[in-house]
C-alpha cells in the first residue's frame, strides 16, 4: 500500500483519536488536515456518527455527518472490553504525541486509559480530555450534547432577542461542538509548543461549558460587562432584526456600510439623493423611527439592481457588501471555485463520489492538505498494528 505524502505543518505528529459525535472528530480532522497523523480508534460498530439518517447515505458506515468530519484519518478497530485490544492500544500509545478522548472520566478509567495510565507509557504524552463541563464544579461528570451546551451558555437566547420570539431556541448549527472542537485544536497545540520547549506532557482538561460560554458573550456580555452593570445583554449591532440580507432584482446581498459616509454613497447610488437631509427621512421623529426609514430606504435601493450589478458598484464606491448565497448556491459561487474550495473524491471501497472541502489555512512553507479520504470501518487496522511489530 503507497503511503500518502505526508504534508501540514503538524507532519511527525500522532494522535490517537478515541472521540465519537462532532467535537472531537472535527477537532482531530482539523490536526489531520494540519499534517498529523490521526489514529482514530473505533470499537467494532464504529463511531455512532457512521450510521446515517434517511436515505443519503451511500453504505452503511458511510453518513454525511461522518464523511464530513473524518477526512485525514486512519480506522482502526479495536474492543477495548478486551485485553488483547487493550494490550494493543498501549502499544499504539508509546508511538503517539497526542491522545484525545471525549468519553466521561469515570468511562475512560474503566478501560484503563485514564491520563495516569497513559502518561506512566508515554510520560511526555499531550492527553486531551474534552467533556461537557469543568471537573471542578456541580456539573462534572453529567453528559453533554451541543444542545445541551447551547442551552446552558444562555446561546438559546439570543435568537428571542434578535426577532422577538420569546421561546428559547438553539442556534441551528451544531455550533457548541464544533466551536468545542476548534477550542480542542489550540489547546493540543499549546500543549505541543509546551512540550517542545519543556520536554515535559501535561494532561489538558477541555470543559465545553466554560469554552462555549465564553465564546457567545465575548460581545453579548455587553452592558452586563460592567459591575455594576450598566444596561442589558446582546450586543445591538448583531441582535437587530435588521441585519438580514437585502434582495437584490435577482438575488441577496449584505450590505455592511462601514460609516454615515458609506452609508450615504449606498443609497444615493441606489436612487436616494440627500438621504438624510429628504424629507421621508425628517419628517419623522425619534431614533428608532429613523432607523427605520434608514433601513427601508437601504432595501428599497437594494432592489434596483442586480446581485452583480451591486458587488461591481459597491467595490467601485468601497461600500462593504458581498453576495448572499442560499445553500444550493455556494457551490456555484465565484471565489469560492476559482480557489477550488469544494472538490470532488472518491470515497473507499466502493461508496462512490463525495465532496470535500479544502482546508482554509494557507502555509507557506508546509501545506495543509487532504491525504485521506474518510475511512471505512478498521479498513487501516492491519496495516497499523502490523506497523507496531517492526518491518
Amino acid at each position: 500500500m503507497t503511503e500518502p505524502q505526508t504534508t501540514g505543518p503538524l507532519a511527525g505528529i500522532r494522535v490517537i483519536d478515541l472521540t465519537q459525535y462532532v467535537l472531537g472528530p472535527y477537532a482531530t480532522q482539523t490536526l489531520g488536515d494540519l499534517g498529523a497523523d490521526i489514529i482514530k480508534i473505533e470499537d467494532p460498530g464504529g463511531d455512532r456518527q457512521r450510521k446515517g439518517t434517511g436515505k443519503t447515505s451511500p453504505a452503511p458506515d458511510m453518513s454525511a455527518q461522518f464523511v464530513g468530519l473524518n477526512r485525514n484519518k486512519r480506522s482502526v478497530v479495536l474492543d477495548l472490553k478486551k485485553p488483547e485490544d487493550q494490550a494493543q492500544l498501549r502499544a499504539l500509545v508509546v508511538t503517539a504525541d497526542v491522545f484525545i478522548h471525549n468519553m466521561r472520566p469515570a468511562s475512560i478509567a474503566r478501560l484503563g486509559f485514564d491520563y495516569d495510565s497513559v502518561a506512566a507509557l508515554k510520560p511526555d504524552i499531550v492527553y486531551l480530555a474534552a467533556m461537557g463541563f469543568g471537573s471542578d464544579g456541580p456539573y462534572a461528570g453529567l453528559q453533554a450534547f451541543d444542545d445541551l451546551i447551547q442551552g446552558a451558555s444562555g446561546a438559546c437566547d439570543l435568537l428571542p432577542m434578535y426577532d422577538g420570539d420569546p421561546a428559547l431556541r438553539p442556534l441551528p448549527s451544531i455550533v457548541a461542538d464544533k466551536t468545542c472542537g476548534l477550542f480542542a485544536v489550540i489547546a493540543v497545540q499549546a500543549a505541543l509548543l509546551h512540550r517542545a520547549r519543556t520536554g515535559e506532557g501535561q494532561y489538558v482538561e477541555l470543559p465545553m461549558l466554560e469554552s462555549f460560554t465564553g465564546y457567545i458573550l465575548a460581545e453579548h456580555l455587553h452592558a452586563q460587562t460592567f459591575v455594576p452593570a450598566r444596561g442589558k445583554f446582546g450586543h445591538p449591532t448583531t441582535i437587530t432584526p435588521h441585519r438580514r440580507p437585502m434582495k437584490t432584482k435577482d438575488g441577496y446581498i449584505v450590505i455592511m456600510p462601514a460609516s454615515q459616509e458609506a452609508a450615504q454613497r449606498f443609497l444615493e447610488l441606489g436612487g436616494f439623493p440627500d438621504p438624510y437631509n429628504s424629507q421621508r427621512y425628517l419628517e419623522v421623529e425619534g431614533g428608532k423611527a429613523r432607523v427605520a426609514v434608514y433601513y427601508k430606504m437601504l432595501e428599497e435601493a437594494a432592489a434596483r439592481h442586480t446581485t452583480a450589478e451591486w458587488m461591481a458598484i459597491c467595490a467601485e464606491a468601497a461600500i462593504p457588501a458581498m453576495r448572499a448565497n442560499r445553500l444550493d448556491e455556494v457551490f456555484e459561487d465565484p471565489h469560492l471555485k476559482a480557489v477550488g474550495f469544494f472538490e470532488e473524491r472518491t470515497l473507499p471501497g466502493g461508496a462512490g463520489g463525495y465532496r470535500a472541502m479544502k482546508p482554509a489555512i494557507k502555509f507557506s512553507k508546509s501545506p495543509a492538505a487532504i491525504t485521506r479520504d474518510p475511512p471505512r470501518l478498521g479498513q487501516d487496522t492491519a496495516e497499523v498494528l502490523a506497523s507496531l511489530k517492526g518491518p
